[in-house]
């Protein structure tokens, strides 16, 4: 549905040329929820408005649905935005327009007529839970039901693509785990193919399918989230799991190692990191049975990414280096990551 090839995006100022995206490469499939997060200038919201030219890019094209965006004259360009959404930090709402008239103006614009307009603006509000509230004005309405106008607002032209730059970080958990599961919920309903801007780990494991993270203006790591919070391979995506999975071991847990390793320096201390299927296996008492294996379960953690668990142990094993060795040989083969803590 979208294919960012080779984007580069360049900024001249008074201190010479800034380089906010480098080189970029991305597809997003057709109905996917696509994550894209970074920290605070990694170049992640000039990247989504790249994608419907709200940024035009120094070098590379889009794509959207089949349509290259790059190569469309401006009547071409405007046409082609009707069918993409977006959604704003900031919510961008018209304070002098009620709720209902704000969810109207991008089909007032397209010259839809009233009554189409009316019978789409009553359902939008519907799905989104403000039914009863499209004669009040965006200072009359909490944060979170700003931003359910801006996604009623967004849904209004049918788009194919929603962009949601930071939809959520100006709102309080409770409210952003209610905008994220109404995210989810459009998306499946219309077929939505959406890309979500973000600094926060906690939304990526919330709502989306897959994640590229950024870092000084270049894709750095890209994947299945389950796959990028099981295996991180880059220190950026590491730093930003740390907030839903923390890598250190806590000081208590590293003194209760120090004082086992003390009594039995032969034994090892292994970190697993398991998800999806693997995760409902009986994986330690396998390695007791099989392998012989003594286990002291010394840290660990469960979670769920859209309903698939995942999480990370942290174990004591004792036994001789052969068992060890064809734990850990079944361990990976089941589908674990593991390492060994070697220094504590």
């Amino acid at each position: 549905m979208i294919d960012l090839q080779d984007i580069h995006v360049r900024y001249t100022g008074r201190r010479g040329v800034a380089h906010a995206v480098r080189g970029v490469n991305l597809h997003v499939g057709r109905g996917e929820v696509f994550g894209v997060i970074g920290r605070s200038g990694a170049g992640k919201s000039t990247l989504v408005r790249v994608v419907n030219l709200l940024t035009r890019p120094s070098e590379g094209r889009v794509h959207v649905a089949g349509r290259e965006l790059t190569a469309l004259a401006p009547a071409q360009l405007r046409e082609a935005r009707h069918h993409i959404g977006m959604v704003f930090q900031h919510f961008n709402l018209l304070s002098s327009r009620t709720v209902r008239a704000n969810v109207a103006l991008p089909l007032e614009l397209a010259g839809v007529p009233r009554a189409d307009i009316e019978r789409r603006v009553a359902d939008l509000l519907s799905l989104v839970g403000l039914g009863d509230l499209g004669e009040r004005y965006p200072s009359q309405i909490s944060g979170g039901q700003k931003q359910r106008v801006g996604i009623a607002r967004a849904l209004a032209s049918r788009p194919q693509v929603l962009l949601c730059d930071e939809p959520t970080s100006a709102l309080d958990p409770e409210t952003t785990r209610a905008i994220l599961g109404l995210l989810r919920t459009v998306q499946r309903e219309f077929g939505l193919t959406i890309v979500l801007i973000t600094h926060q780990m906690q939304v990526i494991k919330q709502v989306a399918d897959r994640v590229a993270v950024m870092d000084h203006g270049q894709v750095v790591e890209q994947g299945a989230v389950v796959d990028v919070f099981t295996r991180p391979q880059h220190d950026t995506t590491r730093s930003l799991i740390e907030e839903i999975v923390p890598q250190a071991l806590p000081a208590g847990v590293l003194e209760r190692i120090r004082s086992l390793m003390s009594a039995d320096p032969d034994g090892r201390v292994l970190r697993l990191a398991f998800a999806g299927d693997g995760s409902d296996r009986p994986l330690l008492s396998e390695l007791v049975r099989r392998f012989g294996l003594d286990l002291n379960i010394v840290h660990g953690q469960v979670d769920e990414i859209q309903g698939r668990p995942f999480g990370s142990l942290a174990v004591h094993a004792r036994g001789t280096r052969d068992q060890l060795a064809a734990a850990v040989s079944h361990l990976r083969g089941a589908g674990v990551v593991v390492q060994e803590v070697a220094h504590v």
